[in-house]
């Protein structure tokens, strides 16, 4: 079993950064890949970013490529999201994601572990 907790969440004017922190437990941690999601008011959940275990491989969406930069420290079970130049359009509650594997990390319906979402707020 693994649980995922979020944090880092919170308003901030367009154009600004936020850091976004995930920690991870249980033991069953290993080897997974790791992302992020989002869901703004009105849509439907959409993939963020994601990380393989190692660390040798990201992906972004297309929306947040050059903006926001995935990365996890495997030492603390954490993984991160740094999030810069943000944009109103970037408003949604945010979510940790957990494998098993890459591939399964970047689509919704397959994702095995969600934590439980943090707002973030950017204004105009």
């Amino acid at each position: 079993q693994v649980q995922l907790v979020e944090s880092g969440g919170g308003l901030v004017q367009a154009g600004g950064s936020l850091r976004l922190s995930c920690a991870a437990s249980g033991r069953t941690f290993s080897n997974r890949a790791m992302g992020w999601f989002r869901r703004a008011p009105g849509k439907e959940r959409e993939f963020v970013a994601a990380i393989t275990w190692s660390s040798d491989s990201t992906y972004y969406a297309d929306s947040v490529k050059g903006r926001f930069t995935i990365s996890r420290d495997n030492a603390k079970i954490t993984v991160y999201l740094q999030m810069n130049s943000l944009r109103p359009e970037d408003t949604a509650i945010y979510y940790c994601a957990a494998g098993p594997s890459f591939q399964t990390t970047v689509v919704a319906d397959t994702v095995q572990y969600w934590g439980q979402g943090t707002q973030v707020t950017v204004s105009s």
